[in-house]
This record gives C-alpha cells, structure tokens and sequence, in this order.
C-alpha cells in the first residue's frame, strides 16, 4: 500500500505540472470523448513528437466525471480508424490519474515511425494548440508509409549493446523527465528505455538511442558533430584574399545535449564582445542575441538530417554574421514560405528527449524564438536557405564590430576607412578623400599614416601607387 501511495502522489503530481503548461504542442483535453476528436488527436500528435490527451477535463479545470464512463468505447472506436493500425509497441497507452477535483483518464500517445491517417484519408500533424489537415501533396511529401516504415531514430544499430549507453547521461535524463514529464518519475530504467525508443523490442539501441545517450555516436555515426570555424572577414573571398583557412576550428562530438551544451559554450567565447560607448555610459552586449543562438543550435541538432553520411553541421563566424548549415533540406510538409506557421519534426524521438532535458522550451516554436529575439535587440531579421542538400540560418550582427574592436585606437574618420574595407581590397589616399571630402589632404595622410603605425593597416607600394590593406592578424 505505500508503494501504490507514494506512486499515485507522484502521477498526482506529474499531472498537475503538465496541467500547469496548457493546451499547447504537446497536451490537449478532451472533456467529453468522442472517437473522431480522439483518432484526430492521436493521429496528429503520432505524426509529431507524441504528446498526452486529457479525458474528462476541459483546459479551464472543468471537471467532466461521467466521461470515463465511455472513454474505453470510444479509445477503441478512435483507434479502429486509424491507418495503418498502430503496432504494438507504438499503441496509446491510456491511465487514470487523481487531478484536483477527481478523477480524468490521461491517453500518452508516442510518435511513430510510420505516417498515420483517420481511414486512410485525413492526415494530420500537431502545430501548437491545433491539428492541421495536410493536402494530399503535403501528406506525400511529409512521408508516406512505405518511406517511413522504419524510421532513421528506430532502426537498431549493428553492434550496438546497451554497455554503448552512457548510464551517467541517463541517470541525468531521467531526474530532468521526472521533473518534466507527465510520468517521468513513474519510469524504470528499462520502460525508460522503450517509452524514448532508445531500444527496439529486442533491447538493441536504436539510432535515437546512440544519438541521445552513446559514449561516443560518432563511432557509429560518424556524421554526428558540430563543426565550428571562426573566420576572419566578411566572407568567404575575404578568406581566401588573406590566404588565410580559418583562425580558430573547434570540433565538437558527443550525445545529442552535450552538443548543445558545448557548441553553446564554444559560441559565447566568440560572440562575447568588449565594452563600448554609448553617449556617456559603457556597456556590454554579445554580438548577437542569446536566445536567437542557442535556438539555432538546438533546431540544427534537432533537426539535421542523420540519414546523410559524411556531413556534420557547420557553423561558420565572420567579423558581421554567422551560419549555422544543418544537413538536409527542410522536413516534411516545411517550406520557406510556411516555416513561421507550421511545425514538423524530422527526429521526433531526439526533440522529444531534448524537450524533457529542457532545451527546447515550446515545441515547434524554436523560429519564432529566433526571430523575435533578434528583433527585440534591433537586429536584422533572421535569413533561411534551404538547398535540399542543407538548411542555413544566417544571423547577422547589428553592433558596428569595427567600433568595438577599434573603438579606441580610430577616429571616426578611419572608422569609414575600415568599413570601407569590409567590402573592398585595398583602399588609396584618393579613395579615402572621396570618403572624407571634409578635411585636408594633409589629414588624410595623417590618418593612413596613424593606421599604419598602429599595426591595423598595411602600406603597399609608394608614391602614386601607395594603397593600403587591412593587417591580417
């Protein structure tokens, strides 16, 4: 009896943590359960990343107790509609639980490696608060069954044991999902285990399952990793006018949340800027907005495709933006044109993990993150290139970084000299007069001469046929 006690307080406590977050992407209710509002749900949450139907309760708290009188019937009726039927390992799994107020049924509907529909027809997918019907086109290029029959995340990995499973990172998913989840605490290691998917019934480790908890994924995937490359210009041609490659190149492996957590811990090193003035005050700011980074970096993660041998993501660092290129092109049913409106995951399994170890704080809300951060620090807004091949999002820095590097070593002057130089080679006498048609050609000279002097410029040639380039450092 105190064992039952003390499990029922912990679901009784789950419950009322999930109930707290609202409807939303992973969580809707169902006060009086029908089987069609049921088999939509199901099917939407399924072709997402899973999520928990509350029978009995509306989201205001309204109790709905002779519900549960007919949920049974009605699961079955829900469940006989959808097509293909669900395996036995991906079946919705349906539990009574003690919420404030009485009793109400919770259904924890997984994701599936399959794409399901209501008669074979009607396909769903979860975007937000809302179940959004796809078009025939979209539901084919979301994924048919023959192509996701075995997903990528669920095939079993060949000579992978779970002595390949770090127990340290799952002791540490496990405490996050217990304060996260809706019945972490309630899990054994192994029902752990098979509810993430990180094992197939045989007890094998699935794809998902080395990418979220290996020792080291990368030695059965060795596309799994970040690359980091801090460059040293505005672009590409400026690296290869320096002939320079690159000025720092850090690589990155390791399980899915310890990419981010590095990745992030690289980046704040080199997003992190000096002090620089504003009117009379000195102030501090990164080079581009917190929020806006760290999103990028989890969607890359999250989203990358896994299925493609020989890439890893790559983040590349100019003086004025950065590019954080993920393999594959965008999933599903995502277009350029969609991206802010509709929410698709290509690793269900992995954003799910990511979500419970508390990186991913609204599922499917990882782009409007991006672009409000960037605009609410008045930076340009985010851009999106999508080859097929690979996806980037470009962030571009609106802080003038020549202000903060030279800040205290040029005048405003020099400064335009130096913008100047961000797009151009080289720089003459006559081209920075034309710059500053204000003062002399003695302080021109002056200026060139400053610049020199200080190690930030390079005089070429003489006479008539001086020019000057930036000092690589």
């Amino acid at each position: 009896m105190g064992i039952d006690a003390d499990l029922d307080a912990q679901r009784g406590a789950a419950l009322r943590t999930l109930l707290a977050r609202g409807r939303g992407p992973l969580l809707d209710f169902v006060p009086e359960p029908d089987a069609l509002t049921l088999a939509e749900l199901i099917v939407a949450f399924a072709n997402g990343v899973g999520g928990t139907i509350v029978v009995g309760m509306d989201e205001t708290g309204q109790m709905h107790p002779d519900a549960l009188d007919s949920l049974e019937p009605a699961l079955e009726r829900a469940l006989r509609v959808c097509d293909p039927p669900f395996r036995g390992v991906d079946l919705p799994e349906w539990h009574l639980e003690e919420a404030p107020g009485g009793q109400v049924a919770t259904i924890v509907v997984k994701p599936t490696p399959y794409q399901l529909s209501i008669r074979g027809k009607a396909v769903y997918v979860r975007s937000g608060t809302m179940n959004v019907p796809l078009s025939p086109e979209q539901a084919i290029r979301h994924g048919s069954v023959e192509r996701r029959a075995v997903g990528f995340e669920d095939q079993a990995v060949p000579g992978a044991t779970t002595a390949d499973l770090d127990e340290d990172i799952l002791d540490e998913y496990q405490q996050k999902r217990t304060r996260r989840g809706a019945r972490g605490e309630s899990f054994t290691r192994e029902e752990l285990l098979r509810d993430v998917g990180a094992v197939d019934p045989d007890g094998t480790p699935t794809a998902a399952g080395i990418l979220l908890f290996g020792r080291h994924p990368q030695r059965f995937f060795p596309q799994v990793g970040v690359v980091i490359v801090r460059f040293q210009g505005e672009s590409v041609h400026d690296v290869v006018a320096s002939g320079e490659r690159y000025v720092r190149r850090v690589e990155i492996v390791g399980p899915a949340a310890r990419l981010v957590e590095r990745t992030w811990d690289v980046l704040l090193e080199e997003i992190q800027q000096q002090s620089y003035t504003q009117g009379l005050e000195r102030q501090e700011r990164l080079a581009y907005p917190m929020a806006a980074v760290r999103e990028a970096v989890v969607n890359a993660v999250c989203h990358r495709d896994y299925a493609i041998s020989g890439q890893r993501i790559e983040i590349r660092l100019f003086d004025q933006h950065l590019e954080i290129m993920s393999p594959g092109g965008l999933p599903g049913h995502i277009t350029l044109e969609n991206i802010l409106d509709e929410h698709y995951s290509r690793n269900p399994r992995l954003v799910r993990g990511l979500y419970y170890w508390g990186y991913i704080e609204e599922l499917g809300q990882g782009i409007d993150i991006i672009y409000e951060a960037m605009q609410r620090e008045h930076h340009p807004p985010p851009e999106f290139r999508d080859t097929g091949r690979a996806f980037t999002v470009t962030l571009r820095c609106a802080i003038d970084q020549l202000e903060l590097r030279y800040g205290e070593q040029a005048n405003p002057r020099q400064l335009r000299a130096l913008r100047y130089l961000l797009t151009n080679e080289r720089i003459s006498n006559r081209q920075y007069r034309d710059l500053c048609p204000e003062v002399s050609s003695e302080t021109v000279r002056l200026d060139l001469r400053d610049l020199v002097e200080k190690g930030i410029l390079l005089k070429i040639g003489s006479k008539r046929g001086t020019y000057y380039v930036r000092k690589r450092a």
